[in-house]
């Protein structure tokens, strides 16, 4: 498993983590095996806006007694009083809500407690007025609560809560065919989405990636807006390569599921390359560099990708990232204008020229 750091903190999440929306389709028995093998193979990161109410107490089964190994990330806003999940911004609901979740999970503790869906500005309006927000900061205060979050399909909305200055974590959709305006959550264009991404990495608030596989679209060629099949490990990795992603969290129904996810630790880089999606028509990144590294390794050493990636960031004001950039031990003034990177780029970036942009914006 590979892990990455929380940068408001010291923790470190598997960049494979679980969504837990579907596995209460499974039986206890099955949830909690699924659990405890996701947690041998080095998982420990876990979303808990469930689809099902059983789903919270066999999860509380699997982790007795390893509490310390799992990071839970708890909704505030999420009513399972129907045995299904519910949703509302009513301060009584989500009070006995969050009770009934620990009383099933067996914790008092909750790692990330985040506002949940927050994809309108009425909804924001309503949390700051039904005071879930100042809940939150209370059970923070407590300790009950260790790190706050949010979890949206918006980008606008995320600026306004990062405005805040109130959150640690975003569980945001990104995926190939939202960051391209394909589907019922695919709001806001490419530019929106990655400069959100860029504005997290920038502030240290990390993301966790909801949705990486479109509700199963992007793996099925009938149903993908691409008209092209990606396959699991693919989405993971296009994920995994945006700003501020810490980690993924692909929906598992069961031990099945499980596996096949897990098949991304032990993929080759050829099967983790998305760069086929150049090729896809009408994609919107056409001559902006995503990261993707398809164009390494450069004749002259140069990490292209990380070089692009402090330059976005620095154009957004981001001092660390231009502090990054200058302590690269080779820089964008190190191209020899081979032309191997241009050749290469499946979204026909002009890398030749964009080092020089590059350069001349850092004078090195």
């Amino acid at each position: 498993m590979e892990y990455r750091r929380l940068p408001h903190g010291d923790e470190q999440f598997s960049v494979i983590g679980l969504g837990t929306s579907s596995l209460g389709e499974s039986d206890e028995a099955e949830i909690i095996s699924v659990i405890e093998q996701a947690m041998q193979n080095g998982i420990n990161y876990i979303d808990l806006a469930a689809g099902h109410a059983k789903t919270f107490e066999a999860v509380g089964k699997a982790i007795k007694g390893k509490r310390d190994q799992v990071y839970l990330q708890i909704h505030f806003g999420a009513l399972y009083d129907s045995g299904a999940y519910g949703w509302s911004t009513d301060p009584k609901a989500i009070k006995k809500s969050i009770a009934w979740q620990l009383e099933k999970l067996g914790t008092d503790t909750i790692d990330f407690g985040f506002i949940h869906c927050l994809d309108e500005a009425a909804d924001l309006e309503a949390f700051k007025r039904h005071g879930i927000i100042e809940l939150l900061l209370s059970l923070k205060e407590q300790g009950i609560v260790k790190h706050l979050g949010l979890s949206s399909h918006t980008p606008a909305l995320v600026h306004k809560v990062l405005d805040m200055n109130l959150i640690d974590m975003v569980m945001f959709s990104i995926n190939p065919a939202y960051d391209n305006q394909y589907g019922d959550y695919a709001i806001g264009e490419n530019n929106e989405r990655m400069n959100l991404y860029r504005r997290c990495e920038k502030e240290g608030v990390a993301i966790s990636v909801m949705k990486p596989f479109c509700g199963g679209q992007l793996l099925d060629a009938k149903k993908s807006p691409f008209h092209h099949a990606l396959s699991e490990v693919q989405c993971i990795q296009y994920a995994l390569d945006k700003p501020a992603v810490v980690t993924v969290l692909p929906g598992v129904r069961n031990l099945r599921d499980l596996q096949s996810i897990l098949n991304y630790l032990n993929a080759s880089d050829e099967a983790r390359d998305y760069s086929v999606l150049g090729s896809f028509e009408a994609i919107k990144q056409q001559g902006k560099c995503v990261y993707c590294k398809h164009c390494h390794p450069c004749p002259a050493g140069l990490d292209i990708a990380l070089i692009n990636k402090y330059y976005d960031l620095a154009l957004l004001d981001d001092e660390l990232a231009k502090d990054h950039y200058h302590h690269l031990a080779k820089k964008a003034s190190d191209c020899i204008q081979c032309a191997h990177c241009n050749t290469r780029c499946p979204f026909r970036v002009n890398q030749m020229d964009r080092m020089k942009e590059i350069s001349a914006y850092f004078g090195e």
